[in-house]
């Protein structure tokens, strides 16, 4: 390839996610976090009665919380200041809950998503795809086919007035309740947006769904929820996509994923998240897996000042699985705070933790893990491999895991690995005809393909053009 051929390839991926649009909305709430806005954005909605109770309650344990410190190595958070986020954003889209006709957006939007590949994921690879700007969808639509099969894929916002009896179920009651940290309760305070996937059962989606989230003003924050139940013997992929340009202040993004998986079925839950390196991500996810039933966590961090992400699954019925694959990438000025955990509250369960980590120009990369196995869990398995590899000597990668056991009948390994980029392996590759930015980034490819072996290919090639970005430099 050509040099005027690379910096045309590497300009047309930086200027997918790094250009902004002006910034215009329909509601646009006050800076803050206040029982008022929080009204405010329940009447805007429309919503019931119970799910503004659940916002005001939420509301209540968020003040009453402390912020998380303490932890060894973890980032910074002091400039974390709720009072200075914008909170709520309503997009300019007239219709509510989000069109099905990709042409009856705005032009601006229309040509944010275009930008960043929507339509044409849409119609190579996938089976429904949800395009969020700001605070709410802005886009929905899902292939007749699996309409017909009584698969439901819509936004949070709709799926509380069309599937009222379904949300109040399961909606931050029994996976990631407000109580479980202060970010949390944020988050049900003042979410908004998000998916809501229902998959029959029996039914196996055959190709992905994805969600897409774009966050496009200054100074906002995100909170957008992802419900997804998948009923006994039933099979889905969800993939979850995330960007915002860089401004000179920070942004914060607070989502939250609920994840249910009944008796045999199977959720694949894959995320690349390309956050601009003012933006503070803060997710809660978790799953909750009965008999027999496999959930896998796929994860890209990409990008953000810093990141506090730790998928966790239960598994609560015998023969129950968990598979976590994450990389993290942190450059200079970013910590990136990540792990997963895993509850084995049943026997016969198995679980598998595959961790990489890059670190260069001073960044800060932590695993931080959690594998409990109570008494009764006889059976249980569980492999831990964290590996880590930094540029230079300047950059920090740490390995925090932390396992109870409490029976005795169990299988469980861990295995860390931290080193550098060997100079004898870029020689080698040198000597092949490689300069040394294509050596290292042969290597680096090579370190993350456990993760990419995992995605849609377009997704894959995606993600090794993000990590070559972010090895030079040239994002956020």
């Amino acid at each position: 390839m050509s040099s005027e051929e690379e910096y045309l390839r590497r300009t047309d991926t930086e200027s997918r996610f790094e250009f902004r649009k002006e910034q215009r909305a329909a509601f646009r709430a006050d800076r803050g976090l206040t029982e008022e806005t929080v009204r405010l954005i329940s009447e805007d909605k429309g919503e019931p009665e119970w799910m503004l109770e659940r916002r005001l309650r939420a509301l209540r344990m968020f003040h009453e919380m402390p912020m998380p410190t303490g932890w060894p190595g973890q980032p910074d958070l002091s400039e974390v200041d709720v009072d200075e986020i914008v909170p709520y954003i309503r997009p300019d889209v007239e219709v509510r809950g989000g069109v099905r006709d990709w042409n009856d957006l705005p032009e601006d939007i229309k040509d944010t998503f275009d930008k960043l590949g929507i339509p044409e994921a849409e119609r190579n690879s996938l089976s429904g795809v949800g395009a969020q700007y700001e605070s709410e969808i802005v886009y929905q639509n899902m292939r007749a086919e699996w309409e017909s099969e009584g698969v439901i894929f819509m936004d949070m916002d709709r799926a509380v007035r069309e599937h009222p009896e379904i949300v109040e179920e399961y909606f931050m009651t029994k996976c990631v309740p407000p109580s479980d940290n202060k970010f949390a309760a944020l988050h049900g305070a003042i979410w908004s947006g998000g998916s809501f996937v229902y998959v029959p059962e029996g039914v196996t989606v055959q190709m992905p769904i994805q969600a897409y989230f774009r966050m496009n003003s200054e100074g906002m924050g995100q909170f957008e929820h992802t419900l997804i139940i998948a009923e006994p013997d039933s099979e889905v992929h969800y993939i979850e996509g995330c960007s915002a340009p860089k401004y000179g202040v920070f942004n914060l993004h607070s989502g939250a994923v609920e994840v249910f998986v009944k008796e045999g079925a199977h959720v694949q839950y894959s995320t690349v998240q390309n956050w601009s390196k003012n933006t503070y991500n803060l997710n809660t996810k978790r799953a909750i897996v009965e008999a027999n039933g496999r959930m896998e966590w796929i994860s890209g961090s990409m990008g953000s000042k810093a990141t506090m992400l730790y998928p966790a699954t239960i598994l609560k019925g015998p023969g129950a699985s968990d598979n976590h694959i994450t990389i993290a990438f942190a450059g200079r000025g970013q910590n990136i705070d990540t792990g997963a955990k895993v509850y084995h509250n049943a026997p016969d369960t198995k679980s598998t933790i595959v961790s990489k980590s890059i670190s260069k120009d001073g960044g800060r990369t932590n695993y931080r893990g959690l594998v409990r196995i109570p008494r009764g869990a006889v059976n249980a398995a569980c492999s831990v491999e964290c590996d880590a590899l930094m540029f230079d000597n300047e950059s920090e990668s740490d390995t925090m895991p932390h396992i109870e056991i409490n029976e005795s009948r169990v299988d469980v390994a861990h295995e860390a690995t931290v080193g550098k980029i060997g100079d004898e392996d870029v020689f080698y590759l040198q000597s092949r005809g490689l300069d040394d930015d294509e050596a290292k980034q042969l290597i680096v490819s090579g370190f993350i393909e456990p993760i990419t072996e995992e995605l849609p290919i377009e997704y894959a090639v995606e993600l090794n053009r993000l990590v070559e970005l972010e090895m030079e430099g040239s994002l956020g």
